[in-house]
């Protein structure tokens, strides 16, 4: 599994959301922090996904768009946005393709049990398509804040 680091090209992200579809090629010219999180209503994923949405006015400040990234399908994004109102975008990656071309996916330890899966990863992409954090392994209870901190240093 290759990882992405600071400084490389974003690979490509295409993907349909609860807001309709995205592209981030579309997106040139604007930082955009995308966080990839493995399940709509787990416990920590609920909580990584509202401390993005409680951080929002100030990433938003920090002239930044948000956008979580799971394997879960749409219609089940939509439930999960529209029942924490969480006023950004979920996008949904069923095949895990994206996630797999971001480092996002692969071996990890649940519970005790081996599995392969999608492994909770953050990333900021600047107005010019290169990657300005990847981090992975991050702690969803946290990953917003720190997020915020690392944009508002910029």
């Amino acid at each position: 599994m290759t990882r992405l680091a600071a400084g490389d090209l974003a690979p490509a992200l295409s993907l349909d959301g609860t807001d309709g579809p995205v592209d981030l090629a579309a997106l040139a010219g604007r930082r955009v922090v995308i966080y990839f999180f493995p399940k709509a209503f787990s416990p920590v994923c609920t909580d990584q996904v509202c401390s993005y949405r409680d951080e929002l006015p100030a990433i938003t400040a920090a002239d930044a768009l948000v956008y979580g990234v799971s394997p879960d399908p749409l219609d089940e994004l939509s439930r999960f946005a529209n029942q924490f109102d969480l006023g950004h975008a979920l996008l949904s990656d069923p095949d895990a393709t994206t996630a797999q071309r971001w480092g996002a996916w692969g071996p990890k330890t649940v519970n005790g049990q081996a599995m392969v899966g999608l492994l909770r990863s953050t990333f900021v992409v600047g107005p010019d398509g290169t990657v300005e954090s990847a981090d992975y392994e991050v702690d969803g209870r946290t990953d917003a804040a720190a997020r915020l901190a690392g944009l508002s240093a910029r």
